[in-house]
């Protein structure tokens, strides 16, 4: 089949110009990690956002649904669900949290679509938020992150949309892998018998791996190099390196033809 090269796209250089300087005002506003500095930022950036005007307090004339919605886009007024988890870290999560509700609110806003934009606007978040994030890392919109502090995604990276990123453990996205639309990856197990009892696990990606639309990479799995699961998969054990998983749970169905030939051979053996 053919190769397709991604092709360059740019906006207008008017539109560019004001993309970049809104970027650089965002990574000043941000750039302290102090939570109250950065959820004055927040509120501010949002009422602009979604209201088109600086901030102001909603008057007393103000409906009761203005009053909420301005409220909300300060986070100090917004509960997030990690919030509520007993294994937070609360002053680490404090720092990020402004951050966070940004990047949410932030994609669901009229610019939240704009890919070019979008893609830099999360880089400059994922590296405020993120444990670590690498160079050249891709991310869509309504990708969303539980503590943020837990999770490395190295070089070279795409995150498609609406993808789920549970960090309550410790997760990595290695070097060059690939997460698909509506993807999600946990790092915490619930007990079969008291869901209060939650544990944590190490879950890792790749590197060059891919985990496709729809599937599922349960707590403590590796995917190991070029290793694949397919889509609506359900990984819920280890995937060796060049094998490609398919079904609930998900098994081993072939290797990749780049695959070592002892990688084949092992595949292959009856």
């Amino acid at each position: 089949m053919p190769r397709y090269e991604y092709r360059p796209i740019r906006p207008s250089p008017e539109a560019q110009e004001s993309f970049l300087a809104w970027i650089e005002q965002l990574e000043r506003e941000f750039s302290a990690p102090d939570p109250e500095r950065r959820s004055l930022s927040v509120r501010a950036l949002l009422h602009e956002l979604y209201l088109g005007r600086p901030y102001a307090a909603p008057g007393p004339q103000a409906s009761w649904a203005e009053r909420a919605l301005v409220h909300s886009f300060d986070p100090r007024n917004a509960s997030l669900e990690p919030e509520y988890y007993g294994d937070v870290d609360a002053l680490k999560y404090a720092e990020r949290k402004p951050l966070i509700w940004f990047w949410m609110m932030y994609d669901r806003s009229p610019l939240g679509l704009n890919h070019w934009l979008g893609f830099r606007v999360r880089a400059l978040l994922a590296k405020l938020v993120f444990k670590h994030c690498g160079s050249n890392v891709k991310i869509f919109h309504g990708v969303e992150v539980s503590f943020g502090y837990n999770l490395t995604v190295e070089d070279n990276c795409t995150i498609h949309k609406y993808v789920l990123l549970d960090d309550r453990g410790e997760l990595i996205v290695h070097e060059g892998s690939s997460i698909s639309d509506y993807a999600n990856v946990y790092t915490h197990a619930h007990d079969l018998n008291d869901g209060m009892m939650v544990s944590n696990h190490k879950t890792e990606i790749g590197p060059r791996a891919r985990v496709t639309y729809h599937a599922t990479v349960m707590s403590g799995v590796r995917i190991g190099e070029h290793g694949m699961v397919g889509s609506l998969g359900v990984a819920s054990k280890d995937v060796e390196p060049f094998h490609v998983v398919a079904g609930i749970p998900a098994k081993p169905i072939k290797v990749k033809p780049i695959a070592p030939e002892e990688v084949k051979r092992r595949f292959e053996k009856p």
